[in-house]
């Protein structure tokens, strides 16, 4: 098996490493890589449940990058090995030729994600209107205050867990269907700017799109609107 994929151009592989960067300030565990058609689409978690009982929706970061010559594969690596492959593979390229398509290694896979593991349809999605940035990022701040607020230093796991839980599956004022981790996401990642949020839904899934990034949304079952 070929442990490489080829990049389209340097450009992309900037825009790869600032999506990374950005998530990995949320969660530094591990990313979804998954190739096919000349494409790859990088998954990350911003939030997922811990727990049977923990009601925090799964939401996801994607962004997708052009690729050449590159067989399709589907995997899980640890992030902070990719960004280090990364690094490695900007110390290689040519600035007077952005153009150039970027060859890099692939990290070694993990298996032990549990969010990994759901699979967000490609297919199928209907409109459901759009929203504009600055709600999200209003949405997206009070949440980090109240967050911040309600977690002094010290506290366990368990606790905070719950506070995020509460906090960032409330819905966004406005759009009840759409959980403040929605907009947690799309703020943490740098998804917004002055385009309006594009929102799909397929099934349990909801996603909110711009030209910067997408955010896929699977409420936990019990706890859909009906």
């Amino acid at each position: 098996m070929v442990q490489h994929f080829t990049l389209a151009d340097s450009l992309s592989l900037g825009d790869l490493h600032t999506y990374l960067q950005r998530a990995a300030r949320v969660d530094e565990g591990s990313v979804r890589l998954i190739a096919g058609s000349g494409i790859l689409a990088v998954y990350s978690a911003i939030l997922y449940p811990r727990g049977i009982l923990d009601e925090t929706p799964t939401v996801l970061g994607l962004r997708t990058f052009g690729l050449e010559e590159t067989e399709d594969f589907d995997i899980v690596v640890p992030l902070r090995s990719l960004t280090d492959r990364i690094a490695r593979a900007k110390a290689d390229v040519d600035p007077e030729d952005p153009s150039r398509p970027v060859t890099m290694s692939r990290p070694h896979e993990v298996s032990t994600v549990t969010w990994a593991g759901i699979s967000p349809p490609r297919g199928g999605w209907r409109s459901i209107g759009s929203t504009d940035a600055a709600t999200l990022e209003r949405a997206a701040r009070a949440g980090i205050d109240e967050v911040a607020e309600a977690i002094p230093d010290g506290t366990g796991e368990q606790l905070v867990q719950r506070v995020r839980s509460e906090v960032w599956g409330r819905g966004v004022e406005g759009l009840e269907y759409v959980p403040a981790g929605a907009a947690f996401a799309t703020f943490s990642l740098g998804f917004l700017g002055d385009d309006e949020v594009s929102m799909f839904e397929t099934g349990p899934w909801t996603r909110l799109s711009t030209k910067r990034g997408h955010v896929l949304v699977r409420q936990r079952p019990w706890s859909l609107k009906s």
